[in-house]
């Protein structure tokens, strides 16, 4: 598919006939309110009929003959899709593009908070072939380390066999709104509340009829660093063939000591786990300075270091399918979906603007005397997150979380990505 960057002056109409596309179809493909309205900057994906465009790093002893056999396409494709590059002196390191029949392969984790029934099963239904695991978000654990369900996922799980999605479930120390790093401390660092979690998670994921678990915990202090390791290899020995998934804080060295991300040892957690995802969000995080939610630079920065530590075929990082919206100065954050970040945009007349160093979109807009600044995605973002996916040959990215409406997200990913099914 192509992408379209709005000019000032643009309409619908003209874009529509420029690309011999219906208006209705850029409208439905986009998430737009109407076809009336639209802004500079807006990024518009559009059906074409070209082959999907991998990303490659040229490795030693690589040529383009070689690439193409690979990749089932010509040398003449690969060429005109790399102005400049001298198929004679290829670099290691060197990343060209390939037009290839043969789709990105990957498994996809989407995390759902279970709200309404009947929106959490539409949502399944809509993406059924995109995702690998759904993490089913509803499961916390008491002072003394017994989980427990937080609210009735029973159906979700049941339509989640019925679609070929592995259902997990995901546990994390969350109570009272927030993260608790005293409960993750108090659980992990007592061997009998440890083992009151593990068994508990076992039983209940049994019990429910899950395929596995994600665990979620955050804020674990520092010198609970090695008990984490020892919480997921007792519960890994315990789920068996079952799968254990584990969230990690992205990190682009190891400092022990650090209250975010000292506790996890990745190269441990690597080995222990079967999927490890790497949270590469909240770059820009709420009630901090207005910044990308997930920039290019340092999100590859922490791939480089993450596959140091832990295999590539087990590697996840993360999308986000939100943006922040924060009042200048104050720093006040309101969170929504990237198409409410994206239609805001249209109803305040705002012109989107895209930092390149990021590869992020952005906008400013007044309300009242405030002003405020929105970072969040779209399509340009999310195709450079998934060229790193490619690039790094990780195993899948992970999405939070899916009842936020992401439609150039999922175009995409439907023309350009096969979605592997019970990879483990």
């Amino acid at each position: 598919m192509a992408v379209h960057i709005v000019k000032t002056g643009e309409n619908l109409w003209m874009i529509s006939t420029m690309y011999g596309v219906s208006i209705q179809t850029i409208v439905e493909l986009n998430g737009l309110p109407s076809a009336s309205t639209i802004v500079p900057g807006l990024a518009l994906y559009l059906p074409d009929n070209l082959p999907p465009l991998r990303s490659y790093q040229i490795k030693a002893g690589d040529q383009i003959w070689q690439l193409a056999q690979v990749f089932n396409t010509d040398i003449s494709m690969i060429l005109a899709a790399n102005p400049g590059v001298n198929p004679n002196r290829l670099l290691v390191g060197q990343i060209i593009n390939i037009p290839s029949p043969l789709k990105l392969e990957m498994a996809t984790l989407g995390f759902l908070v279970p709200s309404s029934v009947k929106a959490n099963l539409a949502t399944l239904n809509d993406l059924a072939g995109q995702l690998t695991y759904l993490a089913i978000v509803s499961y916390s654990f008491t002072n003394e380390g017994f989980a427990f369900n937080v609210t009735n996922d029973a159906a979700i799980v049941t339509r989640c066999k019925e679609l070929n999605i592995t259902p997990l479930l995901m546990i994390r120390n969350y109570t009272g709104g927030n993260f608790s790093a005293e409960l993750a401390g108090r659980i992990l660092g007592n061997p009998i509340y440890r083992g009151n979690l593990v068994a508990s998670i076992v039983n209940l994921t049994i019990q429910r009829g899950f395929g596995g678990v994600s665990i979620d915990l955050e804020f674990i202090p520092p010198p609970r660093r090695q008990d984490f390791i020892t919480f997921l290899s007792d519960l890994k020995m315990a789920l068996g063939e079952l799968i254990l998934h584990v969230n990690v804080h992205a990190k682009t060295a190891d400092i022990p000591t650090n209250r975010i991300i000292g506790a996890y040892n990745y190269a441990a957690i690597g080995k222990v786990a079967d999927l490890v995802a790497v949270m590469t969000i909240d770059y820009g995080y709420p009630g901090g300075p207005p910044d990308p939610i997930a920039p290019i630079t340092w999100l590859e920065q922490v791939i480089q270091y993450s596959i140091t530590q832990i295999n590539p075929r087990k590697l996840q990082i993360a999308m986000p399918l939100y943006g922040y919206d924060k009042v200048v100065h104050t720093n006040k954050t309101h969170a929504m979906s990237v198409l409410a970040a994206q239609n805001l945009a249209i109803s305040t007349g705002s012109q989107i603007k895209f930092d390149n160093a990021a590869k992020s979109p952005w906008y400013l807009y007044w309300h009242g005397v405030e002003e405020h600044v929105v970072w969040f995605e779209d399509i340009r973002s999310n195709i450079e997150k998934y060229r790193l996916i490619d690039e790094y040959q990780l195993v899948g990215t992970t999405f939070w979380q899916i009842s936020l409406p992401a439609p150039q997200n999922w175009a995409y990913l439907g023309k350009n990505v096969a979605v592997v099914k019970n990879i483990i």
